[in-house]
């Protein structure tokens, strides 16, 4: 199943995950050393990450490393860039209208 990034980050845990990878890479052991949860529940939020694409887990002797591939956060910065410019817009004109509705204020 190809997963989207908007799932993956929906949750805080893997969103804490992508924090950590984005600074180091780690192994899945390393990881799951920074959470009060099990192995194999990191181990799920990994596969998450990796089947959308912002984690890659390479092999590099006996042990397998995770590494952030942040690219994809580009996707969610343009989705939330729209919102931000159309709700910005509204706001301006909700407070140009407060200002020529309100009575002024005698000093």
């Amino acid at each position: 199943m190809r997963r989207d990034v908007f799932q993956a980050i929906a949750d805080p845990t893997r969103r804490e995950i992508i924090h950590l990878l984005a600074q180091q890479a780690l192994n899945l052991n390393a990881v799951a050393e920074n959470f009060d949860i099990s192995r194999p529940a990191i181990s799920k939020h990994i596969k998450i990450l990796t089947e959308c694409g912002l984690v890659v887990i390479k092999q590099q002797g006996r042990e397998r490393y995770c590494y952030a591939e942040l690219q994809k956060l580009q996707e969610v910065a343009e989705w939330t860039e729209k919102y931000r410019i159309f709700w910005t817009a509204k706001l301006d004109a909700l407070e140009n209208f407060l200002e020529k509705t309100q009575p002024r204020k005698k000093k």
